[in-house]
């Protein structure tokens, strides 16, 4: 049940930035004692691919302060952000794959199945994250961009150090979120109808 909470948490964070939760646990794994990756993971502590998620890292997050320039790269990471969403839980939950030589057995065994869940995950926050940015972004002239960004960042940073050292308290986390998220759509539609709605003549 942790597994599941672990890699649905890293999954989440996938979905907001898709390099914050691969650095963390390829970085937790390398210098500390709180992540073991299994052998066919080991991988991601590996230094180049650490030095590579650092610097896609970089440009993450200057793109997406960037009004315009947001929503390109929102449009660019929906295969990337599913895709590191699928590869945080595999790794979170220590599942275990298979050589890519081998996709028969990789399919048969139901390896793959951590892998599908963590990318459903991560798109579904990620396709959330598409819906709101361009509405906000619309409602204040893009100055909303990289405080939503920011704030984004510093979630993905978060759950991903809760899914590795509380999970129950990253599952309330994400909860959390979710209503947090809610309140404010509204409040953009509520405001978006105001703005809209013609003033009466006297």
């Amino acid at each position: 049940m942790l597994e599941f909470l672990t890699g649905s948490a890293l999954a989440a964070s996938a979905g907001l930035n898709a390099y914050i939760p691969l650095l963390l646990i390829g970085l937790g794994s390398r210098f500390t004692d709180l992540i073991e990756l299994p052998a066919n993971w080991a991988w991601l502590q590996n230094e180049w691919v650490l030095g590579i998620l650092a610097v896609l890292l970089v440009l993450e997050i200057l793109a997406d302060k960037v009004p315009g320039v947001d929503s390109v790269n929102d449009i660019v990471q929906t295969v990337i952000r599913p895709t590191s969403g699928g590869l945080a839980f595999g790794s979170g939950t220590a599942a275990t794959t298979v050589a890519i030589t081998d996709p028969a057995t990789f399919f048969s065994s139901n390896q793959w199945v951590p892998i599908a869940v963590g990318a459903g995950i991560a798109l579904a926050v990620h396709l959330a994250k598409l819906s709101v940015r361009p509405v906000a972004n619309a409602l204040t002239a893009g100055l909303a961009a990289p405080v939503i960004s920011t704030v984004e960042d510093v979630s993905s940073v978060v759950l991903s150090v809760l899914a590795i050292l509380a999970p129950v308290l990253a599952l309330l986390a994400m909860i959390g979120g979710v209503v947090l998220v809610l309140r404010w759509v509204r409040r953009l539609r509520h405001s978006r109808r105001s703005t809209a709605r013609p003033a009466r003549s006297p």
